[in-house]
């Protein structure tokens, strides 16, 4: 059983929560991320991991109500426990294969849209450990659903905050701000990190690409099973098949079909749809441990 230490709400269905987890917290690295059951015959729901402390045996985890599991994990407080919690797994950041030199060479940029904040605040704090001072842009719908701005600030280098309907920083969407840096406010940037909605995704690339900065997307939000086994992260990206949990999250946004993705989940939310997509990819629909596909 792996107890939860804290657990308090962040925002409007956004919840967080602290969970003893030892052997995960000493060998996770940003990027990763963990699945949990909250018992014996729960869902399988992969999160990443916002937070970990190696010294005290934690990790931290932020989700959003978006069905029954997280109904119901929403309800847990400080005492009570997960069944199990596996993990750590995903492929790290690549940024955590680089020397705190050659990262300080690097101008980065983070964007965060919404919950996408949990997954970027463990890249930045783990570069801001290390002396590197990257900007973030973080948005949301409105003031109201910003989550982690004080921790964010704590280790971004310059933070931007943007609210769709203006009600708190900067106005309008994430890409207003991204062209304002670049076109208005002479920022230059070697590499942009997008984590959000797919939908932020594919616009963040889209204007990323035509600023000519190279883009790395996470795409956590479109696993489910967490194994390749469900067949629910499929994607094209250059071309070629990929599962977001065995092979990524992290991927090349300016490679990532986005509109093929988006479509397919839509088809996958019903039955019908998930054996339609088993039928039409034949052996490319599952992923497996990504190990038997090599």
């Amino acid at each position: 059983m792996y107890q939860i230490l804290e657990a308090k709400e962040l925002a409007a269905n956004i919840y967080l929560m602290e969970v003893e987890a030892a052997r995960i917290a000493k060998s996770c690295l940003p990027g990763q991320f963990v699945i949990v059951r909250v018992g014996k015959d729960g869902e399988r729901i992969p999160l990443t991991i916002c937070d970990y402390d190696a010294k005290k045996g934690t990790i931290t985890i932020v989700f959003q109500v978006v069905g029954a599991s997280t109904y119901y994990m929403k309800n847990l407080k400080a005492g009570d426990a997960f069944h199990d919690v596996a993990g750590p797994l995903g492929r790290p950041s690549d940024l955590t294969g680089e020397s705190a030199e050659e990262l300080k060479k690097k101008r980065i940029l983070f964007v965060a849209g919404g919950v996408g904040s949990a997954p970027v605040y463990p890249q930045v704090k783990y570069l801001h450990e290390r002396g590197v001072m990257a900007d973030v842009i973080v948005g949301a719908k409105t003031k109201d659903l910003l989550i982690l701005e004080e921790e964010m600030k704590a280790v971004a280098g310059n933070l931007y905050i943007t609210t769709d309907d203006g009600s708190y920083g900067r106005s309008g969407m994430v890409t207003k701000t991204i062209q304002d840096l670049v076109t208005r406010e002479g920022k230059t940037y070697d590499v942009c990190i997008a984590i959000g909605p797919m939908i932020m995704m594919k616009f963040v690339c889209k204007m990323t690409e035509e600023l000519h900065i190279p883009t790395v997307v996470s795409l956590n939000p479109i696993m489910v099973d967490g194994t390749g086994m469900c067949g629910a992260c499929r994607v094209t990206v250059g071309g070629q098949v990929k599962f977001a949990c065995v092979d990524g999250p992290e991927f090349d946004g300016h490679l990532v079909n986005f509109d093929e993705a988006m479509k397919r989940q839509l088809i996958y939310k019903t039955e019908e749809g998930r054996a339609y997509l088993a039928a039409q990819e034949g052996d490319t629909h599952h992923g497996g441990c990504g190990v038997c596909r090599e």
